[in-house]
């Protein structure tokens, strides 16, 4: 195995903490419970476990005599289910069963864990674009959301009107 392929994937992996850390960034200025450093570490460990699959593929002790086959696209799912726990943890429901918060955190966990994969398989147009396209997301869509007034009512509205119904 040559060192320089390994030093792509090493740069494929700063590449996508960077993205990633973008994410996170915007996910810090809002307080929300994932942000920029688990971020960057989704984002990277996922560049990193499919580099690692690639480098795997072309190495010739996988290959003979076992003539063992590795398919790119499990490490892609593996790295989906990882980051399922990561993205569980990031979503609560509130008292009364009625509220849930961080399901945007755990969609953008996912979606920082997908731009590591493209780096990871060196797709580094597609990585930037899907990091642009999130954070467009997350950032200008909730401006026209509160612009349009349809924004959600946060946890403590929705307690305080559920107290009122009670009265």
């Amino acid at each position: 195995m040559h060192w320089m392929d390994q030093l792509w994937v090493v740069g494929g992996a700063a590449y996508a903490m960077l993205l990633g850390g973008a994410i996170g960034f915007e996910r810090e200025l809002k307080n929300r419970p994932a942000g920029f450093r688990t971020h960057m570490l989704v984002a990277g460990a996922s560049s990193l476990l499919i580099g690692m699959g690639l480098l795997a593929i072309g190495d010739p002790r996988f290959r003979a005599p076992f003539l063992i086959t590795m398919d790119p696209m499990r490490l892609v799912e593996a790295v989906v289910a990882g980051v399922s726990f990561i993205g569980a943890g990031t979503i609560f429901a509130w008292r009364g069963g009625r509220d849930v918060a961080g399901i945007t955190t755990a969609a953008s966990l996912l979606m920082a864990a997908v731009i590591g994969a493209c780096t990871g398989l060196r797709y580094h147009v597609l990585a930037l674009a899907a990091a642009a396209l999130t954070l467009l997301v997350l950032a200008a869509l909730k401006t026209a959301e509160r612009r349009l007034g349809f924004a959600a009512k946060s946890a403590s509205e929705s307690a305080s009107e559920s107290n009122d119904e009670r009265r």
